[in-house]
């Protein structure tokens, strides 16, 4: 089957060029309500030749990309390291709150307004000037989220200015309508889509209490309705397991042969054994980057109460903060474990490893991950982990970990009963976890599967 033109939609098999001819109509729109000029075609960036054959210069987009607010911070950190370890120029283009990055590795800063730091009144008259900045405090005030929408729209101002500084662009999964833009203007482009948000916004709407609920839900989710229209009109989509790309496939309407795999990589130099560290003999350890039903820490805590009738020795210790007052801390205190879990944030990355360093076991019980860094990264410091088979979780953890079914508080319970009475089996599991990331999962092997698929997409620009 043909490929579709720059711009145009392909719905399941039905090609209408419609929604993708409003989107950019609404770009266009409010780019020149900013004093840029509506994006024409233009030809392919210049010296694309030239550019499969000498290192790269590369963009790496983020509309949110601190590390500590998940997956995707963590994913332009050390993507953007590993790059420029192999050879090549990367800027890493982000909005608020900012990556964490190697010092060689430099940060263009597209500000916003940071609403969920600073609050609808941090609002000042300047910003009314601004229609970018307006429909983000709008969509806040109504309960929506538009930052990935309105980062599209600074990184094309960036973008047009400075596009012959790139060979290439990459998004990190902001799939916004600038992301059209780009691509109709001729620079190649590259879009992550680690997993489809539709599997957050079930997940959350099944845990939902009352209607009014469910409909702040489905208000703050509407940003998936461009997300799917900007994905199937992309040219070149990337995601990072084999689960990944065929929910992709499901919920937004994409062929999953049109969608290539680059697995993630662990920083096997930084998540590493640490031998000198006395492993405490009863401590559970689990990371939750959010309190969102998503990451299952309810039936962690479940098993957890189950085992302390047995074991009242035993630890956990969760890495993540809970929404005050949220569902997380409400089950904490029903179940009485005030006082026994222990949370901890915003801790550094070695002291993440020395806290992994001191585990008996890594717990990964969420009910769905794209790719899976919790239970990548434990393996990597040798540290057993169990697993739920939630989303790509077993694709990471192989034969390496223990997987139990996701959502079964009673079957995490038994597989941490078993493993903790078992400590030779703990051991074999940690020493199989390493090698698997090592072998399978570093960012070196991911860094030279992006830039073959980089110099493939240049290869195709160039024709």
């Amino acid at each position: 089957m043909p490929r579709e033109a720059p711009g145009e939609v392909c719905t399941r098999g039905r090609h209408r060029s419609g929604d993708a001819d409003i989107a950019q109509l609404d770009n266009n729109l409010a780019l020149l309500r900013e004093g840029i000029p509506a994006a024409e075609p233009m030809a392919p960036t210049t010296g694309v030749a030239a550019a499969l054959d000498r290192p790269l210069r590369i963009a790496l987009l983020g509309y949110r990309s601190q590390p500590y607010g998940g997956g995707q911070g963590i994913y332009l950190k050390y993507l953007s390291k590993a790059l420029v370890d192999a050879g090549h120029r990367v800027d890493v283009i982000s909005g608020p709150p900012y990556p964490h990055l190697d010092p060689r590795v430099p940060l263009i800063r597209l500000p916003s307004l940071d609403l969920f730091e600073n609050g609808l009144g941090s609002l000042r008259p300047r910003h009314l000037a601004s229609f970018t900045d307006m429909v983000e405090w709008t969509s806040k005030l109504t309960g929506g989220f538009a930052e990935p929408y309105t980062f599209g729209r600074r990184a094309v101002k960036y973008l047009r200015r400075h596009r012959d500084r790139y060979d290439l662009v990459h998004d990190n999964q902001s799939l916004s309508y600038g992301m059209l833009t780009l691509q109709r203007l001729g620079i190649p482009l590259v879009s992550t889509i680690h997993h489809p948000i539709t599997h957050d916004l079930r997940l959350a709407l099944a845990a939902a209490r009352s209607p009014l609920e469910r409909l702040l839900i489905r208000r703050w989710h509407s940003f998936l309705g461009m997300q799917k229209r900007v994905a199937r009109g992309l040219d070149h989509v990337v995601t990072v397991s084999e689960r990944s790309r065929h929910d992709i496939g499901a919920d937004f309407g994409i062929d999953p042969a049109r969608v290539d795999l680059v697995y993630n990589g662990i920083d096997t130099a930084v998540f590493r054994p640490l031998p000198d560290i006395p492993r405490q003999p009863r401590r559970l350890m689990a990371t939750s980057s959010a309190d969102a039903p998503l990451k299952g820490l309810r039936y962690l805590l479940l098993a957890y109460a189950e085992l302390l009738r047995e074991a009242p020795d035993l630890e956990l210790l969760v890495i993540g903060r809970p929404q005050p007052g949220g569902k997380t801390e409400q089950l904490v205190d029903r179940l009485g474990l005030a006082g026994r879990v222990r949370f901890e944030s915003g801790i550094s990355t070695e002291t993440l490893v020395q806290r992994y360093a001191e585990a008996t076991i890594a717990v990964v019980p969420s009910l769905y991950e794209g790719f899976g860094l919790p239970a990548g990264e434990a393996m990597a410091c040798g540290v057993p982990v169990v697993a739920t088979d939630g989303g790509a979780l077993p694709e990471i953890v192989g034969d390496a970990g223990v997987t139990v079914p996701r959502g079964d508080a009673p079957a995490l319970a038994a597989a941490l009963r078993a493993l903790l009475a078992d400590p030779g089996r703990r051991e074999a599991l940690g020493a199989a976890g390493r090698r698997r990331i090592v072998d399978n999962f570093s960012w070196s092997v991911c860094a030279s599967a992006m830039v073959a698929y980089y110099r493939r997409v240049l290869a195709r620009a160039d024709r």
